[in-house]
């Protein structure tokens, strides 16, 4: 789907959303200069796999986190991770870099990735603000929804803590 198939997609289903446009971003730094309406809910998202390229995993966390990813992998098991290329993000959530994002698991015909939320974003308000699979604008809607459109997709959804680098490291 691209940035207005998302938006369709999202109506036709009846799931509340807000949309805030802007200019393109490619890293949370670049978002700062915009103006966001909840910027407490803004999601970055880490398009990981494992050494062997076999397992790859979404991990989406508030914007100002900083994931510990040695400690991820302590907690969860998992072979050493790096970033997906931009030849794997194109080919599994057909996302282009920069525009990663949760909604991005609907292109997943494989459902071959993991989707790793931080709990965080269950509290109050409950909001999450992610790209429609286009960094030029941010929809907003209630984590809880995502988390259902995720799973019914078929792709595995958990919501744990996610561990966070310590500040100065």
């Amino acid at each position: 789907m691209d940035k207005n198939g998302i938006y369709e997609f999202l109506k036709n289903r009846g799931i509340w959303h807000e949309i805030t446009e802007h200019k393109a971003v490619y890293n949370m730094e670049e978002l700062s200069d915009v103006t966001l309406p909840y910027p407490e809910a803004d999601a970055k998202n880490l398009f990981l796999r494992d050494d062997k390229k076999r397992v790859y995993y979404l991990i989406t966390v508030r914007g100002d986190k900083q994931v510990d990813l040695k400690g991820f992998r302590r907690e969860h098991g998992t072979r050493p991770l790096s970033f997906a290329s931009a030849e794997d993000l194109g080919r599994i959530l057909k996302l282009r870099p920069g525009a990663v994002t949760p909604l991005g698991l609907l292109n997943d015909d494989g459902h071959q990735v993991g989707f790793f939320l931080d709990e965080e974003f269950l509290a109050a308000p409950g909001l999450i603000g992610v790209h429609p699979d286009d960094n030029t604008a941010t929809v907003w809607l209630r984590a809880e929804d995502l988390i259902d459109l995720v799973k019914e997709h078929g792709n595995t959804v958990r919501v744990i803590r996610i561990p966070q680098k310590e500040k100065g490291m």
